[in-house]
């Protein structure tokens, strides 16, 4: 890929990221005094997923499980664009845990009617693993050229070597 156009799909991955980080910031960080009193933390995985299934709407728990999935598709997307080291399904998975960690206890310790969940973390952590496959993966190895990694020096295909 021509410099200049690597150059300009880290600028637009930079931008889409800070739009990102924003919206992320209005939906996870703001007050909700009225659930004040209705939210309560949620440490056991799948616990919040069954309640959302069994206990509302089909269209209640499409929106808020639906929600957190795609919140986390951004994550699979612009990673491996903006952090070549982040390229991979493991290394996606493991960023999103991180951050998305960071941001539930942020909220749950800091956010009035916020608490922590992780199952909003397992879910986050879905969507950034279907967006990465779905087109972070092709678009990291567009923008950034292959990994040669140091065990490449001794498994280079023979027609490589010198004659």
């Amino acid at each position: 890929m021509h410099p200049a156009v690597r150059a300009l799909a880290m600028v637009a991955a930079f931008v889409a990221t800070v739009a990102f980080s924003v919206v992320l910031a209005r939906l996870t960080l703001e007050p909700s005094h009225a659930s004040a009193a209705l939210v309560h933390a949620n440490v056991t995985p799948g616990r919040s997923i069954r309640a959302y299934l069994d206990g509302t709407s089909t269209i209640e728990a499409a929106r808020q499980l639906g929600g957190n999935v795609l919140l986390g598709v951004p994550f699979g997307v612009l990673l491996p664009v903006l952090l070549p080291p982040a390229r991979g399904l493991l290394r996606v998975a493991a960023v999103t845990i991180c951050l998305m960690t960071l941001v539930e206890l942020t909220q749950g310790a800091l956010v009035t009617g916020r608490v922590f969940d992780i199952d909003d973390v397992i879910l986050n952590t879905t969507g950034a693993l279907l967006g990465y496959l779905l087109l972070g993966r092709r678009l990291g190895r567009a923008v950034h050229t292959r990994r040669t990694h140091w065990w490449h020096r001794w498994t280079r295909r023979p027609h490589l070597r010198d004659s």
